[in-house]
């Protein structure tokens, strides 16, 4: 099957060795996305910004979603991240993982979430 890797342009991509996204025949997988923002809310809603451009670029949508993982360096606070997390997926309802891991990248980021999605599926 033909691949095809979807860039942000980000520094990092060719450094590190990874696309913000990986399309594989009707299948996208979106990579671990973070973004800057004053706390657990805006970040989140920043990464699923961050995963909505990648997926349009793929041409695919929110509504291809089928799974999304969210690594929360607080999982005590895993209320505000559902929060944004449910404003774009409550009607699409894809399979969710919610961990707590001791850390980031950056100690500022909070929130860093993957997404699969299979279009036409």
């Amino acid at each position: 099957m033909e691949r095809k890797n979807i860039s942000t342009g980000s520094k990092w991509e060719p450094i590190i060795g990874y696309s913000r996204a990986v399309v594989v025949g009707n299948h996208i997988s979106v990579s671990g996305t973070t973004a800057p923002g004053a706390d657990l809310y805006e970040q989140t809603k920043g990464a699923l910004a961050t995963i909505e451009a990648a997926l349009k670029q793929a041409g695919a949508s929110m509504k291809d979603v089928v799974r999304t993982r969210m690594y929360l360096v607080n999982i005590a606070e895993w209320e505000i991240a559902a929060k944004a997390h449910g404003e774009v997926f409550s009607d699409i309802r894809p399979a969710t993982t919610m961990v707590e891991v001791s850390k980031l990248i950056d100690p500022a980021l909070l929130v860093e979430i993957e997404a699969d999605a299979i279009v036409g599926g």
